[in-house]
């Protein structure tokens, strides 16, 4: 809840999502975090972005996104990677040419 007030403090956002590091979590975790008023969510498309000793990749990052974009798909590219900071633009372009469209998880069909 330190990071829900901090966020909040800083940016005036409240917190409504969570995904859970790693993926890992367990039915006590995902109660907990629901009865905190968090929904969890998960992602359906990663790479291993966030090992700091595999930058550089990045053509390599951009096919592996476009390579495994799906419907639904939920991205999760890690802010720490200097590549997707690199790429972000080729793959948002690329990906709308490939007639999909970002919409934030509220906007997101369920």
């Amino acid at each position: 809840m330190k990071l829900h007030k901090t966020v909040y403090e800083k940016y005036n956002y409240e917190m409504k999502y969570l995904r859970p590091p790693k993926g890992e979590y367990s039915e006590k975790t995902l109660e907990i975090t629901k009865n905190l008023g968090y929904t969890n969510v998960m992602w359906s498309l990663a790479y291993d972005d966030w090992d700091e000793k595999k930058q550089g990749r990045t053509e390599y990052g951009k096919q592996k996104v476009l390579d495994n974009i799906h419907p639904g798909a939920v991205i999760l590219l890690h802010a720490t990677s200097k590549d997707n900071s690199e790429i972000l633009s080729e793959i948002i372009q690329e990906t709308r040419k490939m007639g999909y469209e970002f919409k934030t998880l509220d906007e997101f069909e369920r």
